[in-house]
């Protein structure tokens, strides 16, 4: 019976990994799996370590982030010294997940990376310490697969997960019947991020850019996706001090991002997430100053939304820090909304992304990677 340990740090991982997890157990419900997640893997049947918890940072981490980080990299190297598996799976998360592949790499497990670091972006130093710790990656972005194997990297590309996690079509008018919405209605969709320091960096941003748009469009609708990572009371908390009415919606990203005829995100796996459904957005992003200078001396690409390095070009404004203000996002958004022109050309564009990413099946194709690999 194969024994399989993953671990992921991010909500988004949580996800990919409940998907992975899923298929590891239909291709061989005899399947093991042990390991460091959230509650979707949980209930893909993942035993998760008591007292270990996730990790989830954004740009320099705190205090408490680094001190959280260390005692699960602690426990986490303890632990897969003393135990025995017969793969070990990375998912995301490269500030946990290098650094504990670096400490365990002598203990013969074989270590995959799944989803693997954005080394192409801003970490090609890292590209050495992966050699020579990964067994494999597996790739989820078409143009990874010959990077890494250039660098001397096994990789295979097995697809882009988020298809798994999508509809094929989406109806907006079914989806906005859900929220109680009108076919007619002008809808704005918000989508501030899953970790507490970016909703707080953004939202507020976000809220009064609707205020200023609301003065061209009074009937305007704005629904706010919720991840499940936020608590109910720092949503509560920043909207408190909004007088705009806001419809949150809590779980439901795809439906928000299909029933919008626009959105504002907040850059990450949620830009390419909307591009796959087809709606126009405006990208943002803002961290601190210290973050914000030391990566922008290390990332190499000139953009920073997935859908513009699929690309190759701006299809999507970008606003990044200083200009990630209520007025540059509202004449980013106002454009977009009277311009038919550039919500085709930008559907079109979202299209072309989605042919790139192929086929479904990325879960499926993974889990036979690794099903694989544990019967050698």
């Amino acid at each position: 019976m194969p024994k399989i340990f993953l671990v992921t740090g991010e909500t988004s991982g949580d996800i990919h990994g409940a998907h992975l997890a899923l298929a590891l157990r239909e291709l061989n419900p005899a399947v093991e799996l042990i390991g460091v997640g959230g509650n979707r893997m949980l209930a893909a049947g993942v035993s998760l370590l008591p007292h270990v918890k996730r990790v989830d940072a954004m740009g320099v981490p705190g205090i408490r982030q680094l001190i959280q980080g260390w005692k699960t990299l602690r426990m986490l190297t303890r632990y897969l010294k003393r135990e025995r598996f017969d793969a070990i799976i990375l998912i995301d998360s490269p500030g946990l997940n290098l650094r504990l592949a670096k400490a365990i790499a002598q203990r013969s497990h074989k270590i995959i990376y799944y989803i693997a670091p954005q080394v192409w972006a801003w970490g090609s130093r890292r590209l050495e310490l992966i050699r020579r710790v990964i067994s494999h990656v597996l790739a989820i972005l078409p143009f990874e697969e010959a990077y890494f194997q250039k660098a001397g990297i096994p990789c295979t590309y097995v697809g882009h997960p988020l298809l798994d996690e999508l509809k094929p079509a989406y109806d907006r008018v079914h989806e906005r019947e859900k929220f109680g919405l009108e076919r007619e209605d002008l809808v704005i969709g918000l989508l501030p991020g899953s970790r507490v320091r970016e909703v707080r960096e953004v939202l507020p941003a976000f809220l009064s850019s609707i205020e200023q748009i609301r003065t061209q469009y009074p009937r305007l609708q704005v629904l706010l996706a919720q991840a499940h990572s936020l608590s109910d009371s720092v949503v509560r908390d920043l909207l408190g001090h909004s007088r705009q009415p806001i419809k949150v919606v809590k779980g439901l990203s795809n439906e928000v991002m299909s029933a919008s005829n626009l959105l504002l995100v907040t850059s990450g796996t949620a830009t390419l997430q909307a591009a796959l459904i087809g709606t126009p957005m405006v990208v943002v992003y803002r961290t601190s100053p210290l973050t914000y200078h030391i990566g922008k001396r290390l990332v190499k690409i000139p953009y920073i939304s997935l859908v513009n390095i699929l690309a190759g070009k701006e299809i999507v404004p970008e606003l990044i820090q200083d200009r990630m203000t209520p007025s540059c996002i509202v004449d980013e958004a106002l454009d977009i909304l009277q311009d038919v022109r550039r919500q085709n050309d930008m559907t079109q564009a979202f299209q072309a992304i989605r042919t790139i990413l192929g086929e479904t099946g990325a879960s499926k194709r993974a889990a036979a990677y690794i099903l694989a690999e544990t019967t050698l």
